[in-house]
């Protein structure tokens, strides 16, 4: 029988490669996302994925979401929790909204979601959960003080939960990006692009939503066992720690 994964904010951007390289790899996927109805559709009808609409940021809409895929599906065996947001502005401007809608989204949203599923995992002694972090949360960045505080916070989560569960059968590693070819960062204008971000990165392009899903799929993987409690960076080398 098929594993089944459900990959949060999972029909667009990185979330849309990773759901693809899942199903591909096997797995049945289901695909989470919050507002974009026609996106979403889109996606089911053009990759035969489910989706799910939910709030992340909501206990109680990710518990009921949770129960429907695994009513749907079968019982979650790999989370991904990729849905995030921005808000960006410099702290000494930024409003509580701006704060708490990133933190919540970001960073509550982990315990909202893992806190769903961990009990199963625990008890079929096996499970996959895989968050995406960012290269803003391990360096930082000007005007994105909330963003980088709920990437960081999901690295100090994830080593966390990875001791707890070690000896149940699950593992919880982090995959954390540097600059990505999505639809976002590449609506940037090019002379920004190339002055000011693609000239900071050693191998001298943008990421591919497909090389994060890859990384993904990895650690969803029997093959990746032994590996817990760790972050995979994945960002041209722009950054190392």
């Amino acid at each position: 029988m098929s594993r089944v994964a459900l990959v949060t904010g999972g029909t667009r951007g990185i979330g849309a490669a990773i759901s693809i390289a899942m199903k591909e790899a096997g797995y049945k996927v289901a695909a989470s996302y919050a507002g974009n109805d026609e996106a979403a559709q889109k996606f089911r009808n053009d990759n035969a994925i489910a989706v799910f609409k939910w709030d992340v940021a909501s206990f109680d809409e990710c518990q009921a979401g949770i129960e429907l895929v695994e009513k749907e599906l079968g019982s979650i065996d790999v989370l991904v929790n990729n849905a995030g947001i921005t808000r960006d502005t410099t702290l000494h401007k930024m409003d509580l909204e701006k704060w708490q809608a990133v933190i919540n989204t970001n960073l509550n949203s982990l315990f909202n979601m893992t806190r769903g599923v961990i009990e199963g995992m625990r008890d079929r002694k096996f499970g996959r959960i895989i968050s995406i972090s960012s290269i803003n949360g391990q360096k930082g960045q000007f005007g994105q003080a909330n963003y980088a505080a709920a990437k960081a916070g999901v690295i100090g989560f994830t080593k966390s939960i990875a001791q707890e569960n070690a000896s149940k059968g699950i593992t919880a590693n982090v995959v954390a990006p540097g600059y990505i070819g999505t639809e976002m960062v590449r609506a940037v204008p090019e002379e920004i692009l190339n002055t000011k971000i693609i000239s900071q990165i050693p191998v001298g392009r943008l990421g591919e939503p497909e090389e994060i899903a890859d990384c993904v799929v990895f650690l969803a993987s029997e093959k990746s066992g032994f590996v817990t409690g760790s972050t995979l960076t994945a960002n041209g080398g722009q950054y190392m720690d």
